[in-house]
């Protein structure tokens, strides 16, 4: 007999609490995919992910009912050989884009404006008095117009920076990514919000980086792997080009790496996201939910050539 219920299962009693209170006809576990499936667990028809923790794909292979594999993080990477297929996979744009928008402008203006080594001369005592650059008819290029990129270029846009955006796809607004190499040139900054994929793995090569002028500066908030450490490592150990990181490749950072040490580059741990998240994540997943259990059309869904 089919069970009435919806099933739906979170990763932890954390985001059962953070998702609240749903209809009677919604059921939820606490089962993050991995170990002895629970009680009910066969009913699953919606699964939350975490994005470090997955499951086995024979795992969700075994779920009959799985329609939909659900994350709360932008990226999804190492869930595309996980989730069946047939199996809807939605990803969590729109949680945490403004937050790591936020830090790529961030990261920009305390390079352009010399906030670090101000810093370091407050340490000092030493009141060092200078003229810096700012965003102000900066060139400014973001690669990837999503979630992040497009709210990149909108608070860029805000300070004077002349912006343009580029995807895998042209469209108004948006050049194609077969006209980077001749953009690169002109740049001043350059700023990546691609998701992480065969297409994009080391789009930033030695001949990307050779491409730009001397003193632009690589903002990256997507994934490390986008971006050739070793490339990267040489043009700003010759001083030619400055780095604001958030993410690196390896990650996190091994202590005796040259890039802690390398002049003209910032870098974060991977902190694009901020305090409450959660709630903005699972208000997503909760209205997901209701329009699997109503019927209605999901949003978020990742395609083929995510």
């Amino acid at each position: 007999m089919h069970d009435p219920m919806l099933t739906v299962s979170v990763p932890d009693e954390a985001a059962r609490i953070a998702l609240g209170a749903l209809p009677g006809d919604v059921r939820v576990l606490v089962w993050d995919g991995v170990g002895e499936i629970p009680p009910h667990g066969h009913e699953i028809e919606f699964f939350v992910g975490r994005f470090n923790t997955r499951p086995r794909r024979e795992t969700l292979e075994s779920l009959p009912r799985l329609q939909v594999v659900q994350l709360v993080s932008a990226g999804v990477e190492p869930w595309l050989s996980v989730v069946p297929k047939g199996v809807l996979l939605c990803n969590g744009r729109g949680v945490h884009g403004g937050s790591t928008a936020e830090l790529a402008v961030g990261g920009m203006i305390a390079m352009l404006r010399g906030i670090v080594p101000f810093a370091m001369a407050q340490r000092a005592h030493r009141w060092e008095q200078r003229f810096t650059e700012g965003l102000d008819g900066r060139r400014v290029l973001v690669i990837g117009a999503g979630d992040i990129g497009t709210r990149i270029a909108t608070a860029v846009r805000v300070f004077g920076a002349n912006v343009t955006l580029v995807a895998r796809r042209s469209r108004p607004g948006v050049r194609d990514v077969s006209e980077l190499r001749q953009l690169l040139p002109s740049q001043d900054v350059v700023a990546l919000a691609v998701p992480h994929t065969d297409d994009t793995h080391h789009l930033v090569d030695a001949e990307f980086l050779a491409a730009l002028r001397d003193d632009a500066l690589v903002v990256n908030v997507s994934r490390g792997g986008v971006v050739d450490t070793e490339a990267l490592v040489t043009e700003v150990l010759d001083q030619r080009i400055r780095a604001f990181l958030d993410v690196t490749d390896p990650e996190p950072l091994p202590a005796g790496h040259p890039l802690w040490d390398a002049p003209n580059v910032l870098i974060t741990p991977h902190v694009g996201t901020i305090r409450g998240w959660e709630e903005r994540a699972y208000r997503l997943v909760r209205e997901q939910i209701l329009r699997l259990r109503d019927k209605e059309e999901l949003v978020n869904i990742v395609g083929e050539r995510y």
